[in-house]
């Protein structure tokens, strides 16, 4: 079985101060809904982010034992919501309070059939949305140049300024993890 080879990337850490000023209206002929998951189950986890995370890179939590991944998904301080668009999941977004000031958007994305629909900017402003009902001083993220080739400028648009950049290494799925978590999920 082949394993690929480690992968460079230019990471960009941004923040965010002040709620979004910009109101989007919610995409017309597309029935939307919008879920907390609290105490979500793993294998329903695993599936959102390997569905969204596949063609970005997303690995880390696909690696972590079920109790590594429980540990931090069932955080007290972790929030995951999930998209449904016309009845089926679509998307999650998660954050995580690191203190009382500082929310990290830690995951947001979109499952491949529900890219092009228009609902990307309205589906990460309702995100923003949320964290802010928090009231926290400050919003992080993250992302990197294997992220959709608009979410640096997407962040930016909503209120998003980057505080830092970096480089990092990205270490793909071999076949043969690929192969097992198709075999446990």
């Amino acid at each position: 079985m082949k394993t690929p080879s480690s992968i460079k990337v230019h990471i960009t850490r941004l923040e965010m101060t002040a709620p979004p000023k910009t109101s989007l209206a919610m995409p017309v002929n597309i029935q939307t809904a919008i879920m907390r998951a609290p105490g979500i189950p793993l294998p329903f986890y695993r599936y959102l982010y390997r569905q969204v995370g596949a063609r970005w890179h997303w690995v880390d939590r696909l690696r972590m034992s079920d109790e590594e991944l429980t540990a931090i998904l069932h955080d007290q301080r972790n929030d995951i919501s999930v998209l449904y668009v016309n009845g089926a999941p679509a998307g999650f977004f998660e954050y995580f309070r690191q203190d009382e000031e500082t929310i990290e958007l830690s995951h947001f994305g979109l499952m491949e059939h529900a890219l092009g629909l228009g609902i990307g900017k309205w589906f990460l402003l309702q995100s923003l949305y949320a964290i802010w009902t928090l009231n926290p001083q400050r919003i992080i993220t993250t992302t990197n140049d294997l992220d959709h080739p608009r979410a640096l400028q997407l962040y930016q648009m909503f209120g998003f300024s980057p505080i830092s950049t970096g480089q990092g290494i990205v270490r793909p799925l071999s076949d043969k993890e690929l192969l097992e978590f198709a075999k446990n999920n």
